[in-house]
């Protein structure tokens, strides 16, 4: 099987999905959403594999959905049939178990065997919802996780911001799009450990390792109750819900002078108008973002070897 926007391997009980569109960060574009689902299938059909790990080459996880060219070409058929947004064909599409971007994101939260999300560099917008359906996150200290879409043009789609920080937390990020580093993620429970980048592959790996030491019946059992007791506090409402409100979002006159600012100025302009009134994400001095020098090969890593 090929995949256009991510590689695939197997290395004795570890499968590695990497994304795979470096040079624009990882963004998310079609097919993305549909060939993680089938990795993360394809791996769940392998008897060998117990472990899946889910990471971005170059120098950033995944910085998001691609609002650029890319998207308004790869999802104009489905959100804008006739050539003009359609609320509620944007409605069918997104909240589609079959076709839905989310419910795509949701198959690392569905597989029975757990899945890492190895994170690094930029893990924003979208990115960030589909790295919180893995069971567990680790991150390099410097990682950046936000969701700037807070601020313009989207809105909450997987809802895991919300079940993984709590009430105050959630508020906070919902109201400020404010990110987070790696460290402060950890800190704060949004996601499991944070560590140097120059740690990061190996940590993961003994992570990996030591799951892929239990049981697979056991892996699943426990995975199976904790999701179970999420769910019965609304995941599955809020998840619905998520993706007809980011429709609207993404569609309002402010979000469309954003989009309309990325096509005639270059999506630097676009997010600097965002972004610059804050001094975050890409408008942070040096320091507060990213070391641009951290780069994951797309080449995975030996999991199933010492």
């Amino acid at each position: 099987m090929s995949y256009e926007t991510l590689f695939y391997t197997v290395d004795g009980s570890i499968a590695t999905i990497t994304l795979n569109r470096p040079d624009a960060l990882n963004t998310i574009v079609p097919p993305m959403p549909d060939e993680i689902e089938a990795a993360v299938i394809r791996a769940n059909r392998d008897s060998e594999v117990r472990v899946i790990v889910l990471r971005g080459a170059g120098r950033s996880f995944c910085a998001g959905f691609d609002f650029g060219d890319d998207f308004a070409a790869g999802y104009a058929k489905e959100l804008a049939p006739g050539g003009r947004w359609d609320p509620g064909a944007d409605m069918i599409y997104t909240t589609s178990a079959f076709a839905g971007p989310v419910p795509k994101f949701m198959s690392l939260w569905r597989s029975p065997k757990p899945v890492i999300a190895q994170v690094h560099g930029w893990c924003v917008g979208g990115g960030s919802d589909m790295a919180l359906c893995a069971d567990l996150v680790i991150a390099s200290e410097d990682a950046r996780i936000g969701t700037p879409y807070a601020r313009v043009w989207g809105c909450y789609l997987t809802g895991l911001w919300i079940y993984r920080l709590g009430l105050t937390r959630t508020k906070w990020h919902a109201l400020t799009g404010e990110p987070l580093s790696g460290r402060e993620a950890a800190d704060v429970g949004l996601i499991n450990r944070a560590v140097p980048f120059a740690e990061l592959e190996d940590e993961v790996m003994r992570c990996a390792r030591r799951l892929a030491s239990n049981p697979p019946s056991q892996l699943t059992a426990m995975k199976l109750i904790v999701n179970q007791a999420f769910e019965n506090m609304g995941l599955h409402s809020t998840q619905t819900l998520g993706p007809i409100l980011d429709g609207y979002m993404r569609n309002t006159p402010d979000a469309l002078r954003f989009v309309e600012t990325a096509g005639r100025e270059g999506v630097a302009a676009a997010i600097a108008g965002r972004d610059g009134p804050f001094g975050d994400y890409s408008q942070a001095p040096p320091s507060e973002q990213p070391v641009r020098s951290h780069v994951i090969s797309p080449e995975a890593p030996r999991f199933g070897r010492k």
